[in-house]
């Protein structure tokens, strides 16, 4: 287990894991008020947190899918990522795809903070690349068995 260094400057209490085998931690609105979402409405919702990812992580921000299912609410740009040199307040950017309003309260759970190492790359100029059995095959290249 790594250790973020977090400040929190809202009023909702830190993100935590609900499980010991759970991949993502629940972020709360952190709203003065109600926010009403109407049907194919976006909105940044903060959540009062600024957090300091020690390099090679990044938060993967995304939706829950209690929300998803229940409500037609989703993280629209997901996964989000925070960079680990990012220090401004985490936003969720939530969006409505149902046919009616939904209302995000204070201290809801409106998405999940996953966080995850990665690896740099970096590219190579070629003149062609190496034969594999699939080659240029794409969408839909091994049908639907």
């Amino acid at each position: 287990m790594i250790s973020i260094k977090v400040i929190n400057k809202g009023h909702q209490r830190l993100p935590a894991y609900a499980t010991e085998q759970s991949a993502g931690m629940d972020l709360r609105a952190n709203i003065d008020a109600p926010v009403t979402l109407r049907p194919m409405e976006r909105r940044l919702i903060g959540t009062g947190l600024h957090i300091a990812l020690p390099p090679g992580y990044e938060a993967q921000i995304r939706p829950r899918s209690g929300l998803a299912l229940k409500h037609g609410i989703t993280v629209l740009n997901s996964p989000g990522t925070i960079d680990a040199d990012y220090r401004g307040e985490i936003m969720v950017l939530l969006v409505n795809l149902s046919s009616e309003d939904f209302i995000v309260n204070d201290g809801e759970r409106i998405a999940q903070m996953v966080i995850a190492e990665y690896g740099k790359a970096g590219f190579v100029e070629v003149d062609e690349l190496d034969d594999t059995a699939r080659g240029e095959g794409g969408y839909g290249h091994t049908g639907v068995k």
